[in-house]
């Protein structure tokens, strides 16, 4: 009989594409994943990967395989979750992972909601750009917070993954307190900030690129002089005064008291952030109070903008 966690082995290795990337998002040894997927080949009684010194790849064999355990793993997780919605209480533990700044700012929230289920234990990870959508694809995590400049997340998702949006995070002027723009009052006229020491994320960052259309629209003169990795060093940055920049206003929900933070008049640029989990999963309750703790979270997550 096919064992089912090596079923998850074989699945994960269709999507990575190799056993040392399939050996770093198990957390196993690549010795260890090729130990596995060489049982499964004696379970199956058929050669599934094609190997060679530096390379593997799956057979035809393998390929069909493959696809009936992502059918199969769905199936178990169906049921996993109806067992556990019988249970009632939340129960067990539920694995979140996040770009950095839904991490900082949803934290609190999650800590606070989560508190009441004593018999949930929780995990929130930070992820690299692009990996959240995999990692609960793969079994990783239960849930992924994933933010998306272009709003097409939820068409592009593959059928297994249920995508909710939790909130539209606009780009935002930020400055000193001590800047003239501190003042609501002021108009803000971004024509007059083009030739001040802009900070941004290295080229190739979403939110830089969004920082990049911004002053293009005004006539912006040349490159962004100041680059740094992070929006939260960005930020403090900002508030010793050394520059002025443009971030999405979740990057804002943590306390920055030396800033002042204006709406962009006219400025659509904007990201939409998705929690993303497995279709079959939502019935567990775990998940289902995770995600309603993240709704609730996302309404609140950045302070109030003045209206200039």
């Amino acid at each position: 009989m096919l064992e089912v966690r090596r079923l998850k082995l074989l699945a994960e290795f269709a999507r990575r594409g190799s056993i040392a990337a399939t050996a770093a998002a198990l957390d196993y040894t690549a010795s260890a994943v090729s130990q596995q997927l060489a049982a499964l080949e004696r379970e199956a009684g058929v050669p599934l990967l094609d190997r060679t010194a530096r390379s593997a790849e799956l057979t035809d064999a393998g390929r069909r395989l493959a696809a009936r355990a992502e059918e199969i793993l769905g199936l178990v997780e169906v049921a996993e979750a109806e067992l556990s919605a019988q249970a009632g209480a939340p129960m067990g533990r539920i694995a979140v992972t996040a770009f950095p700044t839904a991490a900082v700012a949803f934290a609190p929230a999650l800590a606070h909601g989560l508190a009441e289920y004593p018999g949930l234990t929780f995990v929130l990870r930070q992820t690299r750009l692009g990996n959240g959508v995999n990692q609960v694809r793969g079994g990783e995590v239960d849930i992924a917070l994933v933010d998306d400049w272009t709003g097409s997340l939820p068409d592009q998702a593959p059928a297994s993954l249920e995508v909710f949006r939790l909130r539209r995070d606009p780009l935002v002027l930020v400055v000193p307190a001590g800047h003239e723009l501190s003042d609501p009052e002021r108009p803000v006229d971004l024509r007059r900030l083009r030739d001040e020491p802009w900070m941004a994320a290295p080229p190739g960052e979403p939110s830089r690129q969004a920082v990049d259309r911004l002053l293009a629209d005004v006539g912006g003169t040349g490159p962004v002089p100041w680059e740094f990795e992070g929006l939260h060093t960005i930020l403090s940055l900002v508030e010793r005064g050394l520059g002025i920049t443009a971030v999405p206003a979740l990057a804002l929900a943590a306390e920055n008291r030396g800033l002042a933070v204006r709406r962009i008049p006219g400025c659509t640029l904007a990201r939409e952030v998705y929690a993303v989990t497995r279709a079959a999963s939502v019935r567990r309750p775990a998940v289902a109070v995770t995600l309603r703790t993240l709704y609730a979270a996302a309404r609140h997550a950045t302070p109030a903008l003045p209206d200039t």
